[in-house]
């Protein structure tokens, strides 16, 4: 009897290994690019929020050097080197290879990034945006710069549960706006512009809270709280919202701050009409 249980174990030991082990294929797409689009869906995707140097500006906000530090319940989270750099970078993949690292959170080397790394939105990505992203990526200045380790505690250096943790969370929603601009407010949102990844709260796993979307959140580093921006607590004008996307600021004045500032450096590089697309989606959230 203690023989059979040892061989279930061992099977089942086996199972966790190769379900968790990610599929290395079915990232191919045959789509000619559009780098200026891939300029577009950059600024949309907030890339250099996270990836350029701490304290970057001007023509530096386009160096992807990484060293931004994301404090975490699981340990705090350093952005990497992904400028086109051979060495320190991500000068030596391909397309698939990109395409699988930002849709499904998998590396040219087959191990699981963390999901610090937003891929649960981008999932939703869509091929051409994807494709045209990779192209202008392709035309931005390298780095020497070396990336950091993350700072986790050793039960999360392990990255092979990762996949468990993928199987359970990260699934992508189906569109569920038919309006044209709501349904292109609603892929701003939830894919490019991962609005969820900070205003949604997370279960004890990281994961987004399938409830309250949208309703705000703890700050991941444990001080303050970040602001709903759905539900009849949020009562901006679809107005208001868009003219904070352009400018940062609020209907009261006050001006955004923090990581936020970041945010709007970005949105406001969008065109008014996605702007007012993000803005009347939130809104329809609300009501």
């Amino acid at each position: 009897m203690k023989r059979f249980f040892v061989f279930l174990f061992c099977v089942a030991l086996v199972g966790v290994y190769y379900s968790t082990t990610p599929s290395m294929q079915g990232d191919s797409i045959t789509l000619d690019p559009v780098p200026k689009n891939g300029e577009y869906v950059y600024f949309a995707a907030g890339c250099g929020g996270c990836h350029t140097a701490p304290d970057a500006a001007e023509d530096a906000k386009k160096i992807l050097s990484g060293g931004q530090k994301f404090p975490s319940p699981f340990g705090t989270f350093v952005a990497p080197n992904v400028s086109m750099h051979v060495e320190f970078g991500i000068g030596a993949w391909s397309q698939d290879d990109f395409v699988r690292a930002v849709r499904r959170g998998v590396s040219p080397d087959g191990r699981h990034y963390y999901p610090a790394f937003p891929y649960t939105s981008y999932q939703g990505m869509s091929d051409q945006d994807v494709v045209d992203l990779w192209s202008f990526w392709q035309t931005l200045p390298s780095s020497e710069q070396k990336s950091q380790a993350h700072h986790l505690p050793i039960y999360a250096k392990w990255r092979r549960p990762l996949g468990i943790w993928k199987m359970m969370f990260h699934s992508a929603p189906d569109p569920q706006m038919q309006d044209a601009e709501l349904a292109r407010g609603e892929y701003l949102v939830n894919n490019l512009g991962h609005c969820g990844e900070c205003h949604t709260a997370r279960n004890l796993f990281g994961a987004r809270s399938g409830k309250n979307i949208f309703m705000g959140a703890q700050h991941p580093n444990g001080k303050g709280r970040i602001p709903a921006i759905a539900g009849t607590t949020f009562d901006w004008n679809a107005t208001d919202i868009a003219e904070y996307l352009r400018s940062g600021f609020t209907p009261d004045y006050d001006v955004a701050g923090g990581l936020m500032a970041e945010v709007i450096e970005n949105t406001s590089k969008l065109s008014n009409q996605d702007r007012m697309a993000i803005a009347n989606y939130l809104k329809m959230l609300a009501n």
